[in-house]
């Protein structure tokens, strides 16, 4: 079963990376209902935003803090 976020995308409250250097080339986060968060490029802030519910974001996020995804 897939849990469905409801959101209004033009009064979201969107924070960029602390780790952007200037270039543009980051992500910014917005924190969502039910501690849900949404992602998008923000190159392309009128492009696709990931929604992710809490528990997606509580894994991805353990994931980077365990190394998971370091190359």
């Amino acid at each position: 079963m897939t849990s469905k976020i409801e959101f209004d995308r033009d009064n979201l409250t969107w924070q960029l990376s602390s780790y952007t250097n200037g270039s543009g080339a980051c992500v910014e986060v917005a924190k969502l209902p039910q501690n849900g968060r949404a992602l998008r490029d923000s190159k392309d802030r009128t492009g696709p935003i990931l929604v992710f519910t809490a528990a997606e974001w509580a894994a991805f996020t353990a994931g980077v803090r365990d190394g998971e995804f370091d190359t």
